[in-house]
């Protein structure tokens, strides 16, 4: 049996580095969005900090006590100052940096069960990472830090996937990063989706010209451009989107799809009664939000639910599992 301390540790360092390369992915397709549309739109940076939640903590990460106020500061400062708090900021515990360096202390002291290979290629990224933190956020090293961050994350996948072997230590890292990227696919479409849903057309003359452009971006931000174009084969329209990343239950980014990995994953473990009725609560949730596909406040609010009943099922992994004496 694997210890709970053990699982614990795997679990959050699958977290962490899913959290790091999805923030990453999620700073660079906003990057490209606000590179492909025009600049009368008038598209913001500040969005990225409502879906990791930090909206209300990068106020107070200038350390000149100002905070970072918009109506008065550059568009450039401002771009600045939220790709800084997410992927450079060790103050901010769910940035790139920070999530990478959780990540590692984690697997430091388990690292004997995952193959070493794996382990040289976290250590590294830490030290990459850490090294490079100060200039990260800069316009001319972003994508290269980024890319080494999401590169890293999938290479680090590739390696436990074909040469760990797939016992308990293993399911616990999918658990983990299944819950991590459900959390995230709700997070980018309780927030950035919802907000184009509820863009007022009628008020701002030429978002409708580019509605295809911004579900590109909220597609980007999951990854999952080029398999919704393969699924739908129609054109890139909003509650095409949303039902894409709710429902697909073959896309390994959509809710619909995680939570199948869980209950796959959860069945190969000793007596996981209490968290499959979880998964079955987080189903029917997801189930209920499909409804709201087309009205961005309604989906907001749908996926705050859901996020609320992924977090639950969280708690009752931990609970059976990752207690320490359960």
């Amino acid at each position: 049996m694997l210890l709970a301390r053990v699982a614990d540790r795997l679990y959050w360092a699958a977290r962490y580095l899913e959290r790091a390369e999805d923030t990453a992915r999620l700073v660079r397709a906003h990057g490209e969005l606000m590179a492909d549309l025009p600049p009368r739109l008038d598209t913001r940076w500040e969005p990225l900090l409502a879906v990791v939640g930090s909206g209300v903590r990068v106020l107070d990460a200038n350390g000149d006590g100002s905070g970072v106020q918009t109506q008065t500061r550059s568009a450039l400062d401002v771009e600045m100052a939220v790709v800084r708090f997410l992927a450079t900021d060790r103050a901010n515990p769910s940035s790139v940096v920070s999530s990478v360096i959780a990540a590692r202390e984690n697997l430091r002291t388990t690292r004997d069960t995952v193959p070493r290979e794996g382990w040289h290629v976290v250590n590294d990224l830490y030290l990459y990472v850490t090294t490079e933190a100060d200039r990260g956020a800069d316009r001319r090293v972003r994508d290269r830090y980024l890319g080494r961050v999401i590169a890293d994350g999938r290479r680090i996948d590739g390696i436990l996937a074909t040469a760990m072997t797939h016992d308990e230590a293993y399911v616990m890292w999918r658990l983990g990063r299944a819950i991590e990227r459900a959390d995230m696919t709700t997070r980018v479409l309780g927030v950035r989706a919802a907000a184009v849903l509820s863009l007022p057309e009628h008020l701002t003359p030429g978002v409708e010209d580019h509605d295809e452009v911004q579900w590109m971006g909220v597609l980007r931000s999951v990854w999952g451009l080029q398999m919704y174009q393969r699924a739908v084969r129609g054109p890139i329209e909003g509650s095409s989107v949303v039902r894409f990343l709710l429902e697909h239950d073959r896309f390994p980014r959509a809710v619909r799809a995680l939570l199948r990995e869980i209950r796959l994953a959860l069945s190969e473990l000793p007596e996981p009664g209490g968290p499959l009725d979880a998964v079955a609560d987080v189903e029917a949730v997801v189930r209920d939000a499909s409804a709201a596909s087309t009205d961005g406040h309604a989906l907001d609010a749908a996926m705050d639910q859901v996020q609320l009943a992924i977090a639950r099922l969280d708690q009752r992994i931990h609970e059976r599992y990752l207690r320490i004496g359960a």
